[in-house]
């Protein structure tokens, strides 16, 4: 017989394997457990690092493998955030147009996803017809029910450009610390969030001139209106949705101190275009319409789009983000959706992270620090090392910190030493003694039924982690149940002895190992997608779902393929290389001033009291 996969006899539970159906467009099924998931849209005007990608896209994508693998009807949303000052900022930077600077972005953005792994069922962006509609219509219904309100700012105005000057078109000396290059909405020394009224000298970014402060009219949500009604509303959903008790404290800062209206435009042309007469030359800001992206998105994704996004009774959104973003998805998003008294699918659980820091250092592109997107690609590691590694070190509750030595250890220790060894010494043992086949075999002794227990006790802490979204102990436990494995096949003396001496025994530890392997399979292919693909490649069997308890799935008779390394070593010296190739520019070697004497007027600029998307 061909020892091709396709003529290899399969003896498999049918009942087990998925049926993804990655070209259907997913519908809420009425009946079925509707999951939709987001994760907070990626700034387009720069490469993500993996703080980023961590923060957001990752751990949304493990949990939606994760949904799907246990037949949850599941849809993840999520795609660039073009509009916006920081925009204008880079497209100026670079000499080219807006537009041109966003497709230039978006498609960076989906090649370094795609090659992590990232299965969206949708991977868009903000700059469609369907933004603008959508975002214009959730206005007018705010407006009609008198929550939005028209009041003068205070700005920063060229003279020579000729405009009003948004945050990050102005730099000058920080007030707090005396670094003379601080933006207009936060100083990159000392990281005070600032109003760009309150610097020192102030100077256009475009052509260095000093700028004059001039009044602006401008739209403003008024929150406290809505702050009995997003109270309530998270009074119930953040116990339902068993949102972290970070989540809760940040949301209820905001909330003790009494919402306030914000300023929801902007005098900027890249935007979505405010629909009012006389705000024809402004457009929103970022911070309104950009969570108002994941309905624009799924609308591109499927014009059925409100069968997601209105439909509370059936659907429950999950959304990742750091935890920066936090009230504006717990507060300002839910109270922009709440004003226009229709039923929205609102937020169920967010998940959020704290900062992955480098090497003990910020991540920093201008500067060099740490490994972006683009360097994963290219420093030939595979793609599951590293969403190993990064979901190891998510920082769920506190700051962690990536380190090149721990990389490695982990790769060689945990990966190649318990997973990889697992299932290469399994299936070559196989393939060597069993011909490829899997032997007749019993599984009633006691050392077969402790493995069992052992294993479906931990298969339940996972299912229970991973339902709440506690990703980094999911994984954990399923390494431990790797572990189980490695430690039954030691006590069992798998070797060329145990298969002469005691067959039965040996045909046993074969056909459970295998089922374990294949169980393992499902449990990690919501974090090492590629991995679980390889094992069933090897197993010669289909990708299977999560079930609730371990079963031999794997009948006798089945042939499997042959073996393939999962993983290689990497040498431990590498990390001092990789160390000092991204270790860039200090922050020693940034250049700090000494804080200036003079005094500058501070405006009361509700416009730049938010906190801007970096």
């Amino acid at each position: 017989m061909s020892s091709s996969s396709v003529a290899l006899a399969r003896k498999i539970n049918p009942n087990v394997a998925l049926d993804l159906q990655p070209d259907k467009i997913r519908l809420p099924i009425p009946g079925e457990r509707n999951v939709l998931i987001t994760s907070a849209l990626p700034y387009v005007n720069n490469v993500p690092h993996l703080g980023n990608v961590i923060g957001s896209v990752l751990s949304a994508d493990v949990f939606a493998r994760y949904s799907r693998a246990r037949n949850y009807n599941t849809l993840y949303i999520c795609g660039t955030d073009e509009y916006g000052t920081a925009t204008e900022t880079k497209a100026q930077e670079e000499g080219i147009s807006c537009q041109e600077l966003c497709d230039k972005y978006h498609s960076l953005h989906a090649k370094i996803y795609k090659w992590f792994d990232i299965g969206f069922d949708y991977f868009g962006r903000t700059t469609t017809q369907q933004q603008t509609d959508i975002s214009q219509e959730i206005f007018l219904k705010l407006y009609n029910k008198d929550y939005l309100s028209e009041d003068i700012v205070i700005q920063l105005f060229c003279e020579k450009c000729q405009r009003f000057l948004a945050d990050r078109f102005v730099e000058g000396t920080c007030p707090k610390c005396g670094y003379e290059d601080a933006r207009g909405d936060q100083c990159d020394y000392c990281g005070q969030l600032l109003n760009s009224v309150e610097l020192i000298n102030p100077r256009c970014k475009t052509d260095s001139s000093t700028p004059i402060t001039r009044k602006s009219s401008h739209m403003f949500l008024d929150l406290s209106k809505l702050q009995q009604k997003v109270e309530d509303w998270i009074e119930k959903v953040s116990v339902e949705g068993k949102w972290s008790a970070n989540s809760k404290t940040i949301t209820q800062s905001w909330l003790k101190e009494g919402l306030r209206p914000r300023c929801i435009t902007r005098d900027l042309s890249w935007g979505t275009p405010v629909p009012l007469k006389e705000m024809e030359q402004k457009v929103f800001y970022v911070w309104f319409d950009a969570p108002i992206g994941y309905l624009s998105i799924t609308a591109n994704y499927t014009n059925e789009w409100e069968k997601w996004w209105k439909n509370p009774d059936q659907v429950k959104l999950y959304q990742f983000m750091g935890k920066d973003n936090v009230p504006f998805h717990t507060v300002m998003f839910p109270c922009s959706l709440l004003g226009t008294d229709e039923e929205w699918t609102l937020l169920h659980h967010i998940s959020t992270t704290e900062y992955l820091n480098y090497e003990n250092a910020k991540f920093s592109k201008s500067r060099g620090i740490g490994v972006f997107g683009d360097d994963a690609i290219n420093t030939g590691i595979p793609v599951s090392v590293w969403r190993y590694y990064l979901i190891s070190c998510r920082p769920e509750t506190s700051d962690s910190i990536f380190t090149w030595k721990e990389f490695i250890s982990k790769n060689n220790n945990e990966l190649l030493a318990n997973l990889g060894n697992l299932v290469n010494r399994v299936i070559k043992f196989v393939v060597a003694k069993f011909n490829s086949t899997v032997p007749s075999f019993s599984y009633d002794s006691e050392s077969e039924q402790r493995l069992i227990k052992n294993v479906n006790d931990l298969l339940k802490n996972y299912i229970d982690s991973l339902e709440n979204i506690k990703l980094r102990a999911g994984l954990e436990t399923a390494m431990e149940i790797s572990r189980q494995g490695n430690g039954y096949l030691q006590d069992s003396k798998l070797d060329n002895t145990l298969f002469e001496k005691n067959p039965e025994k040996c045909a046993s530890v074969i056909g459970v190992t295998l089922n374990l392997i294949y169980l393992l399979s499902a449990i990690f292919s919501p974090y090492m997608p590629s991995v679980s693909e390889c094992i069933i490649r090897q197993l010669n069997a289909p990708l299977r779902n999560i079930p609730d308890t371990f079963a031999m799935d794997i009948e006798p008779g089945h042939q499997i393929g042959k073996a393939e390394y999962l993983f290689k070593r990497i040498d431990e010296k590498m990390a001092e290389e990789y160390v000092n190739k991204f270790a860039g520019e200090s922050k020693d070697k940034v250049k700090k001033v000494k804080k200036s004497k003079k005094s500058s007027k501070s405006t009361n600029n509700a416009i730049t009291s938010e906190n801007s998307k970096s």
